[in-house]
């Protein structure tokens, strides 16, 4: 008897441990749940839930709530977890860092671009990076992963597919031509040269590429990366300057020579290999071509009157020589705020952005916009579109207020980069319109 009710104390003693243990649980779940609802809530409100480009998708039915995709992802608020399913929150602020895909242990989360509502154009790939033509091969932004960590992997893992297939009995000048000198095309040099390949690298601009066109001061990179003959890049927060200064020297170590302000103008088939002429006049061959251009490089027009008058520019590169100007800046994402916050302190800023609130930008550039309306270093006209640019004022046409002129001495217009789709369509590369399909996914 005594032995029968000591198994049953213990027995009792046991289940209340395990109760306990799922009453906090279940308490913390509904806390956290509630928590995000809230989040979930403000970001539909605020115009940041919905995705507007590279965002992740989660499985629910792997998701196991570690919340490990929450705690590597460098953003704020991008996921959460709601009902024990990581969910997202703030889509619309993602940077396709891919951390959270490549942290959680289920493998419940894939990288997904455009949405059912709004399709992203990109050319026609396969997970080799090879595109409809074959021997022809995109990596980086132009192939939706804007991030400079995501392009250096792409530049060395489409470098490493080359050299798998590379036939090396053809007659072409060259193993592999590259066109752009930015993370992917950089990566794919050093990787080029690590196997041995010959190859040679074009940059219409200057090595950097879309990176050389941000201000000085501009931080660049929040994560580490991978680089080839060099090993792991250690700069969690860098600027262009230290960013460009690392490439250079490892570039320079390796002996290889970027051919800059030299555009490649036409690229097609001339038997086994590919014939390639630049804006100089110039004609290579190559076997493979990889294509790491970017998009920026082709800034998005207003196609607005006064548009092309020398006041206007789609960069800002040393803002800390502009002083005592009026300056109106276009645009609605961290290129545009960041401008203005770095000019604001020395100049007379107004800020045009076409919707009614900041939905892509990061958080920190959030708060920083924020403080700067509410101090009154700067002006934001939401709801609004430039209209003319005029030698000595701009106007505006907002929705409540309409025309609006003011004093002018620069435009810098911030309105993203077009897919060079002139370029892409006269190689023969297919483009397609993607409407959320996943472009990074697990087997």
């Amino acid at each position: 008897m005594e032995l029968l009710l000591e198994k049953i104390i213990i027995y009792g003693l046991v289940f209340l441990l395990c109760l306990l243990v799922l009453v906090i649980y279940m308490f913390k779940l509904r806390r956290t749940s509630r928590k995000t609802a809230d989040k979930i809530a403000e970001a539909r409100a605020s115009g940041t839930y919905e995705p507007v480009s590279l965002h992740p998708l989660v499985d629910p039915n792997s998701c196991i709530a570690t919340g490990a995709c929450i705690s590597a992802c460098p953003e704020k608020d991008i996921l959460g977890i709601l009902r024990g399913k990581a969910t997202t929150i703030n889509a619309a602020r993602c940077v396709g860092h891919g951390a959270c895909f490549h942290a959680c242990p289920t493998q419940a989360i894939s990288l997904c671009i455009g949405t059912e509502q709004r399709g992203v154009d990109l050319p026609h790939m396969n997970r080799d990076f090879e595109t409809n033509i074959p021997g022809i091969s995109i990596a980086g932004e132009l192939g939706g992963m804007g991030l400079i960590r995501n392009a250096v992997e792409q530049g060395r893992q489409a470098v490493d597919h080359i050299v798998r297939v590379l036939d090396r009995s053809h007659r072409a000048g060259y193993d592999l031509i590259i066109v752009g000198a930015g993370p992917a095309g950089i990566s794919g040099s050093l990787s080029a040269k690590k196997h041995g390949l010959r190859f040679l690298t074009l940059e219409q601009d200057s090595l950097g590429g879309t990176v050389y066109s941000y201000p000085r001061k501009k931080v660049v990179m929040t994560s580490l990366m991978e680089l080839p003959l060099y090993g792991r890049v250690k700069m969690h927060e860098t600027n262009k300057g230290e960013l460009l200064d690392l490439w250079n020297q490892v570039l320079t170590k390796q002996d290889i020579h970027v051919i800059e302000h030299t555009k490649a103008e036409r690229i097609y088939p001339d038997g086994n290999h590919f014939r390639i002429t630049t804006s100089a006049g110039q004609e290579y061959t190559a076997k493979h071509v990889l294509l790491a251009i970017g998009r920026r490089g082709t800034p998005r027009k207003l196609n607005v009157p006064g548009e092309g008058t020398e006041k206007v520019a789609y960069r800002l590169l040393e803002p800390e020589q502009i002083r005592n100007e009026h300056i109106l800046i276009v645009g609605g994402g961290d290129s545009a705020v960041e401008a203005a916050l770095q000019l604001c302190d020395q100049n007379i800023v107004n800020l045009s952005y076409r919707k009614e609130t900041f939905s892509r930008i990061k958080a920190k550039n959030q708060e920083k916009i924020q403080e700067a309306i509410r101090l009154g270093k700067l002006e934001v006209w939401f709801n609004s579109n430039l209209q003319s640019i005029e030698s000595e004022e701009v106007a505006l046409v907002n929705g409540e207020r309409g025309e609006q002129r003011f004093r002018n001495d620069r435009v810098y217009i911030f309105a993203g980069g077009e897919l060079p789709t002139q370029f892409l369509n006269k190689i023969g590369i297919q483009i397609t319109r993607k409407f959320g399909e996943a472009i990074l996914k697990h087997d």
